[in-house]
C-alpha cells in the first residue's frame, strides 16, 4: 500500500465548488458571490474556543440562480481564490488581528496570529477573498466566537443528595455482569450501597436581576446526565448530555447562551439521571461501575450592559427533592411516576420549603473540559406500521419481570418499521395510578411477541399516569436498540377497550444519534447497493452516540476496531471534525500505564484479557489521527496524540514473542464452516503481527512529520524486523502462501506493504484465485473486510468487488436486505442471531464513495 495516498477531500470539494463559480462567472451572471460557512475551530459561532491560536475556515457559495448544469460544467481553475484577508475584532470593535492581503488559495486551517486572545471573551471575525482576475469579492458577514474560561474560573461547588463517601459504592472497574453474577462478594458489595446513591433528583435555585443584561451563558456539567430548564423551559435540545467519558480523567461541561431567557425574576431547574457515570444495574445488568452519585456543577455568567458581571453558582444555597423518575439505568430502562410531579417546580417563586438542602459533594476526579463534540439529539420519529394483540403465558415469572400482574400477559405489539437506537414517546389518557409498560426489542419470538433474547433483557419503560388529562412522556436517561414495542396496560386509540385501559392517543419511536452533520450521500443505478448503503448508515447512526458503540442495546460500549475498519466510510458520510478528536481523547484516557489501549473506550469495565487486549482494536489510536489528516488536512491529532500512538506501538512490541503478537481476536466474525465469531480462517497472530508492523510504519511517518528523526528511524527499523519475523512465521517460500492461504492472510500483508515487490503479483493472484474458489464470495471477517476491499479497489479489481457484493446470498449484504433487515446486522446471516444493529461489517461503504463514485483524496 502507498502509505501517503491521500490529500484532504476538503480541497477536492473546494476545487469542484470553485469550478462551479468559474462557470457562473463565464456565463456573465452578475449575482454576488457569497462567502458562507465561516468556521472557527470547525464550528459556526462556537461558545467555548479552547485553542490559543484557533483556525478559521470558509467556503464560497455559488449563487442559487445559476443552473446545476452550469455549476457542474467543469470550467477551468481561473476562478480559484488567489488571496484572502481575515479581520478579527474584540467585543468593542477593536482589531486584534488583520492579515492584510494574503496571496493564497487556502480557505481552511487559517491559524490565528494576532494579539493574545482573552479568556471568557467575545470576538467577531470576517473574511474577504479575491479571484484570479483580481476582483475583490467583498467581505463576508461577521461571525462570532467566544473563548473558554480559565480553569480557576470553574469554581462552583459539586452538589447533590449524598456524598460519594456516604454512598459506600464499590471502587474499580472489575464488575463485568457475568463476573458479578458468579461472585457473591462482588454482588454483596453493590447491594450494600446506599439506595440514595442511584436516585434521580431535581435541583432548583431562584435569583433576581436588577440591571439590564447584555449577555448570559450557562456552563453546566450534570452527571451522569442532566436536563436543564430556565423559567420552566428546557435549555437546548440535547439528549444524554454531557457526552460520556472516563469520568476519572475527563468531565465534559456544556455551554448555552441563555441571554434571551432571563427576566427580572428567574429560576434554574436541573433534573439528574445516572448514565454510565453511575451504572448500578437493576433489571438487565451488563456491567456495574460508579464514579459517584448524581451530581451537578453549574455556573451562570451574566454580563450587564453597564460593564459589570455576576455569577450564579451551584452551591449550598440550592434545594433538591426526588424526581418522578423512580428508576433510570442505561441497561435496564426507565420508570416514571407522573403522580410525583410538582407543577412549576422550576419556575420562580415555587414553594420549595419541603425540599431538602443540597449536600456539597466531593468533586469527581476528572478534569472539567468544554464539550466541543456535537451532542446527541432526536433526529427522526417513526410511527406505527402495523399492530396485533397477543395473550401469552411467560415461561417463568422470573424471566418476565416486566409483566404487570397475573399469570397471563395481554399485550399489544407494535411494529414501528425501523430498527433504531432511541426510545418511545407517548401521548396517553387514563386514570390516576394506571400503569403503562413498554417492552422494546429488535426481534420477535416465534409467537410474535417482543424478544430480547439476543439484545439484553429485561429492559423496559414504565409510566404511571397522574390522570387529569392527556399526558405526554418520553424517557430521558436511557435508550435501547429496537424496532418493536410491546405495550402492556393500554390500547391504541380506536381499539375496543372493554377493560377501560389507558388509551394511547399517539406513540412514536424517537431515533437518537450524534448530531455530527451529514455531509455525504450515495445513490446509484444499483438498487441493491443503495439498500446496502442505507442499512449501513442506519446502523452507523444507531451507534453514533457519545461514542461509536458496537450495538445500541446489549452493550452500548465503544469497541474500537470498527473505527479504523470503517473510518474512511464514516468520514465520507459525516463531518467528524469535532467528534473524532473526542474519540481520540477517550482512547488516551483509557490507555494503561504500560501503553495498552484496551478494546473499549471509555473503558467502564475491564474484560478478561482475551477481550481487553487485541491489536486490531487498540490500533485505532494509531490509525485514526492519520485518517483524520487524510480527510481534513489537519495534523493536530497526530501532534497531540503522538505519545499515545508511540506508547501503544511500544506496548505491542514489548508484549510480542520475538516480534510476533499472539494475543487478540484476529479476524473477528470471518465466514467459514463454523458459526461466525472467533477467527476460524486466519491465524490470530498473523493479524496481530501485521498490525504491529502497520502501527510501526505509521508512527515512523508521524515522527518524520514532527521532526523526530531518531524516532522515525527507530520505528522504520522496528517495522522491518517485524516483517522479517512475520515472513519467517507465516510465509511459505516454496509456494508463496501466506498464513493459511485465506483471503485475510493475503489481504493484510498486501495492503500494508509487507509483501516484497518480487512476490506481490503472485500473492495477489493467490488472493484472487481464492475468491474465485469461493464462488466470488468473501471469507474475510470484519477486520479482513477493510483490507481486502480497499486492496482490491487499489489494484483495479472493482469488477470483482461488484460481483462479490451484487447478490442476495450468504455471505453478503444483499441477503440482509432480502431477510428484511433495516439496519446492518452483526452476522452475515441474521438468522444465526446476535445483534441486528451493528455497523462493524460496513467497510464496503468506503468503496461506494471511493471507487463507484470516484471521490478520492491524496496527500501528495
Amino acid at each position: 500500500m502507498n502509505m501517503s495516498r491521500s490529500k484532504p477531500l476538503l480541497a477536492g470539494l473546494m476545487s469542484v465548488m470553485l469550478a462551479g463559480l468559474m462557470a457562473f462567472i463565464l456565463t456573465g451572471c452578475t449575482e454576488k458571490v457569497h462567502i458562507k460557512h465561516l468556521t472557527c475551530e470547525y464550528e459556526t459561532e462556537p461558545l467555548c474556543v479552547t485553542a490559543s491560536q484557533p483556525c478559521f475556515g470558509w467556503q464560497w457559495q455559488v449563487p442559487s440562480g445559476v443552473s446545476s448544469s452550469v455549476k457542474s460544467s467543469g470550467a477551468s481553475g481561473k476562478a480559484m481564490q488567489t488571496a484572502y484577508q481575515v479581520e478579527v475584532t474584540d467585543a468593542n470593535g477593536l482589531d486584534v488581528w488583520n492579515t492584510g492581503t494574503v496571496f493564497s488559495a487556502e480557505s481552511q486551517h487559517i491559524e490565528y496570529e494576532g494579539t493574545e486572545l482573552q479568556l471568557l471573551s467575545d470576538y467577531n471575525w470576517r473574511v474577504k477573498v479575491w479571484d484570479a482576475a483580481g476582483n475583490d469579492l467583498g467581505w463576508s458577514e461577521r461571525a462570532t466566537f467566544r473563548t473558554a474560561p480559565s480553569k480557576d474560573w470553574l469554581d462552583s461547588e459539586w452538589i447533590g443528595a449524598i456524598t460519594r463517601k456516604d454512598c459506600r459504592l464499590p471502587e474499580g472497574r472489575s464488575f463485568e455482569g457475568n463476573i458479578v453474577n458468579r461472585d457473591r462478594d462482588k454482588k454483596e458489595a453493590w447491594s450494600n450501597a446506599d439506595t440514595l446513591s442511584r436516585k434521580s433528583i431535581c435541583l432548583r435555585k431562584d435569583f433576581s436581576l436588577e440591571r439590564k443584561v447584555r449577555g448570559a451563558f450557562v456552563y453546566i456539567c450534570g452527571l451522569g446526565h442532566y436536563e436543564l430548564t430556565i423559567n420552566g423551559s428546557k435549555v437546548g435540545d440535547d439528549l444524554f448530555a454531557p457526552l460520556w467519558s472516563d469520568y476519572d480523567k475527563t468531565l465534559y461541561y456544556n455551554v448555552y447562551d441563555v441571554t434571551d431567557r432571563l427576566k427580572r425574576d428567574n429560576a434554574i431547574g436541573v433534573l439528574l439521571g445516572n448514565g454510565f457515570f453511575n451504572e448500578q444495574g437493576g433489571r438487565y445488568r451488563k456491567l456495574l461501575v460508579s464514579f459517584g452519585p448524581p451530581t451537578l456543577w453549574l455556573k451562570l455568567h451574566i454580563d450587564y450592559a453597564d460593564g459589570t458581571s455576576e455569577d450564579i453558582r451551584s452551591d449550598s444555597s440550592w434545594k433538591y427533592t426526588f424526581s418522578p423518575l423512580t428508576f433510570n439505568d442505561m441497561y435496564g430502562g426507565e420508570s416514571y411516576d407522573a403522580r410525583l410531579e410538582q407543577s412549576h417546580w422550576d419556575s420562580y417563586g415555587f414553594d420549595d420549603s419541603s425540599w431538602r438542602d443540597v449536600v456539597l459533594q466531593e468533586a469527581p476526579k476528572g478534569v472539567l473540559t468544554p464539550q466541543l463534540a456535537p451532542s446527541v439529539k432526536c433526529h427522526e420519529k417513526y410511527g406505527v406500521q402495523s399492530s396485533w394483540l397477543k395473550t401469552y403465558l411467560p415461561k417463568a415469572k422470573k424471566s418476565a419481570p416486566w409483566t404487570l400482574s397475573g399469570d397471563s400477559v395481554h399485550a399489544l405489539v407494535l411494529d414501528m418499521g425501523q430498527n433504531l437506537a432511541g426510545f418511545p414517546s407517548i401521548k396517553v389518557k387514563g386514570h390516576r395510578g394506571d400503569v403503562v409498560r413498554l417492552l422494546v426489542g429488535e426481534s420477535l419470538s416465534g409467537d410474535s411477541i417482543v424478544s430480547q433474547s439476543q439484545s439484553g433483557g429485561p429492559y423496559f419503560y414504565e409510566y404511571t399516569l397522574k390522570g387529569d388529562k392527556a399526558e405526554c412522556w418520553q424517557p430521558r436517561f436511557s435508550y435501547y436498540g429496537y424496532r418493536y414495542i410491546e405495550v402492556q396496560g393500554a390500547v391504541l386509540k380506536g381499539m375496543p377497550n372493554p377493560s377501560g385501559l389507558p388509551v394511547l392517543e399517539d406513540i412514536k419511536s424517537c431515533f437518537i444519534y450524534n448530531s455530527a452533520p451529514v455531509v455525504g450521500s450515495f445513490e446509484s443505478s444499483n438498487e441493491l447497493f443503495n439498500g446496502v448503503h442505507r442499512l449501513i448508515q442506519m446502523a452507523v447512526r444507531s451507534n453514533m452516540q457519545a461514542v461509536f458503540t458496537d450495538c445500541p442495546h446489549r452493550e452500548k460500549l465503544g469497541w474500537l476496531e470498527q473505527l479504523q475498519l470503517n473510518g474512511r466510510g464514516l468520514l465520507y458520510n459525516y463531518d467528524l471534525t469535532t467528534l473524532w478528536p473526542k474519540i481520540m481523547q477517550d482512547m488516551a484516557d483509557a490507555q494503561y500505564d504500560n501503553g495498552l489501549v484496551p478494546t473499549t473506550a471509555p473503558m467502564y469495565t475491564e474484560f478478561p484479557s482475551l477481550w481487553n487486549d487485541s491489536p486490531e482494536w487498540g490500533s485505532s489510536c494509531v490509525m485514526l489521527p492519520f485518517q483524520y489528516y487524510e480527510r481534513y488536512g489537519d495534523d493536530r491529532l497526530i501532534r497531540k496524540y503522538y505519545p499515545v500512538m508511540k506508547a501503544y506501538t511500544d506496548y505491542l512490541e514489548a508484549s510480542s514473542d520475538y516480534h510476533i503478537v499472539r494475543q487478540g481476536l484476529g479476524d473477528w466474525y470471518d465466514f467459514g464452516a463454523e458459526r461466525c465469531g472467533f477467527a476460524q480462517n486466519t491465524p490470530v497472530p498473523l493479524s496481530g503481527t501485521a498490525h504491529l508492523y502497520y502501527d510501526a510504519r505509521l508512527v515512523s511517518k508521524a515522527a518524520s512529520m514532527l521532526g523526530f528523526v531518531e524516532d522515525a528511524q527507530r520505528y522504520e527499523t522496528l517495522a522491518s524486523e517485524v516483517n522479517k519475523a512475520f515472513h519467517k512465521e507465516y510465509f511459505r517460500a516454496d509456494s508463496c502462501i501466506y498464513g493459511t492461504g485465506s483471503q485475510t492472510s493475503y489481504a493484510m500483508p498486501l495492503y500494508m506493504g509487507m509483501v516484497p515487490d518480487s512476490l506481490r503479483n503472485i500473492a495477489m493472484q493467490h488472493l484472487i484465485d481464492d475468491i474465485h474458489a469461493h464462488g466470488d464470495r468473501l471469507s474475510t471477517g470484519e477486520v479482513g473486510n477493510r483490507y481486502m476491499f480497499e486492496l482490491l479497489a487499489d489494484e483495479g479489481y472493482d469488477a470483482l468487488m461488484y460481483r462479490m457484493h451484487n447478490h442476495q446470498e450468504v455471505p453478503g449484504y444483499g441477503y440482509q436486505l432480502k431477510f428484511g433487515a433495516t439496519t446492518l446486522t452483526e452476522q452475515w446471516d441474521p438468522r444465526q442471531g446476535a445483534s441486528w444493529n451493528h455497523f462493524m461489517l460496513g467497510a464496503i461503504d468506503e468503496w461506494f464513495f471511493h471507487s463507484l463514485a470516484g471521490i478520492r483524496y491524496d496527500m501528495e
